[in-house]
This record gives structure tokens, C-alpha cells and sequence, in this order.
């Protein structure tokens, strides 16, 4: 049977715990962790932090004796997916994710954003301004559009000064 990576969700704060607890039971289990410097009054400490509050990953094979196992563990809420089953998460997204954080370069979350997405500018001159996103090449653009006129408008923006508008 073909093992697959499925994500966890987890009560608040659960993360370490329920990783310790898969790990015990033999299962493989991916908590992606940031170390972040945290302050004090009398001092200053890299303190590790999920990537994904909330969420770690488990590699399972597709058989629900396995998922009950996992949502017998004390802190899991539930496996991710949707009416026809438990969805697996894609190898290369777990790799990549992986090697990400194993670079100990500063990564952070980020909003999941696509091309075509609703946008809002939230930092800078243009914060509030709300657009479609649009990428060219390495090159993320915010698009404001005038239906009236059949024109628009578009300029260069970082991905870390946009969001998704809700």
C-alpha cells in the first residue's frame, strides 16, 4: 500500500504534543518549525514556533485503521479533506516545505494567494487599494480595473504587502 501525506488539524497549542504522541506510535509525522527571537525584559531567546499553527502533517497509508489511530490521539481534531474522503497532500509541497525550513532562512507564513484572486494592498503607500492579482513571471501585479470604461490599471506589488480580499 502507497503511504501519503495528510494534514492534521490540532486543538491550539497541540502541535508538539500530538507530533511527540505520532512519533510514539511509530507514526511518520512533519511538524514544520520556525525558530522566532522573542523578548523579555531581562533577556532575548529563539523560541520554536509552528509554520502552520494548528496543522502538522502524517504519512499513512490509504486503510482507516490508520486514520482512526491518528484521531485517537489526544489533541487531533480532525484529517483534512473534504465529502469523498481524507485529501493527501502533494510529495513536492511536503518536500519543498521541508527543505524550506531545513535552510534556516527566514521563512514566515504567508496567505494563500493565486492569479485572478481578489487582492487589498495592506502596506505602503497604496495600503487599501483592492485589485486582482496578477503574475508575471517572478512579478506579482495588483490590477484595478474601470468595468465603465473597459481599462485598467496595474502595478508591481511585494506579495508580503498583499491579501486576500475575504
Amino acid at each position: 500500500m502507497e503511504n501519503n501525506w495528510y494534514a492534521v488539524y490540532v486543538r491550539s497549542r497541540h502541535e508538539f504534543k500530538v507530533h511527540s504522541a505520532l512519533l510514539a506510535k511509530g507514526i511518520e509525522s512533519f511538524l514544520p518549525v520556525v525558530e522566532r527571537l522573542r523578548h523579555w525584559k531581562d533577556r532575548k531567546k529563539l523560541i520554536p514556533f509552528p509554520l502552520f499553527p494548528g496543522y502538522l502533517f502524517v504519512k499513512l497509508p490509504d486503510d482507516k485503521v490508520y486514520f482512526l489511530q491518528v484521531l485517537k490521539i489526544n489533541g487531533v481534531v480532525k484529517i483534512l479533506g473534504d465529502s469523498s474522503g481524507y485529501q493527501p497532500v502533494a510529495d513536492d509541497q511536503i518536500v519543498s516545505i521541508y527543505k524550506m525550513v531545513n535552510s534556516k532562512l527566514p521563512i514566515d507564513e504567508h496567505p494563500y494567494l493565486k492569479k485572478g484572486q481578489k487582492v487589498k494592498i495592506i502596506n505602503g503607500p497604496l495600503s487599501g487599494v483592492q485589485g486582482i492579482l496578477d503574475s508575471r513571471g517572478a512579478e506579482h501585479h495588483v490590477v484595478v480595473s474601470v468595468d465603465i470604461l473597459q481599462k485598467g490599471v496595474s502595478v508591481k506589488v511585494n506579495i508580503h504587502d498583499i491579501e486576500p480580499v475575504i
